[in-house]
């Protein structure tokens, strides 16, 4: 059984909203879709370092899809009274690099209603939890210098954090085998 695709909990966010932190699946296309479209510009530059629209059918395929052995993609959803929406999202991408210690690239994006809840810190938990069960010892991500939401989440994980600045954007490394405390 491949743990990361069957992944699914249920959390209260810090303002007591109950969510449900699972395995993106091929059947959230149509919600992953409307969540996008509810995010603002801002929020999209500085996931995409890009602005757009919305996402290509390809991408689209492409974030719902996942093998969860090369990817591993969870998403956040609440129940609202349109039903079951998504609003946020995290996922991992395992590097290629041979000769070097496993690692991944991390990215999240948590719908703009939803800041200051707790969401990514509750992301980045357990997809760390997860890439250490595949024996990932590394996650990599870029951050816009001026996301500072995003950079106090790295801050504060628990994991021991490199960064370097180059121009606007910020390079993190977590170490993820240093601290067990950190993803439980």
């Amino acid at each position: 059984m491949n743990r990361a695709r069957e992944f699914s909990v249920s959390d209260v966010l810090k303002d007591g909203t109950r969510a449900t932190i699972r395995a993106i699946r091929p059947d959230d296309r149509t919600a992953f879709l409307e969540a996008f479209r509810l995010l603002e510009q801002d929020s999209i530059y500085t996931r995409f370092f890009s602005l757009r629209n919305e996402p290509t059918a390809v991408e689209l395929d492409r974030a719902v899809n996942v093998d969860f052995v090369h990817e591993v993609a969870l998403v956040v959803t609440t129940n609202t009274v349109r039903g079951e929406i998504i609003i946020a999202s995290g996922r991992y991408i395992v590097g290629e690099a041979p000769n070097t210690e496993r690692s991944a690239e991390v990215a999240f994006m948590v719908e703009e209603d939803y800041h200051g809840r707790g969401i990514a810190s509750r992301l980045l938990t357990h997809l760390a939890a997860l890439a250490r069960g595949q024996n990932l010892k590394h996650f990599e991500a870029d951050v816009l210098s001026q996301n500072s939401p995003m950079l106090a989440v790295f801050k504060r994980c628990g994991f021991p954090v490199r960064q370097r600045r180059d121009g606007g954007v910020v390079h993190l490394t977590l170490e993820l085998a240093a601290n067990d405390s950190a993803a439980g």
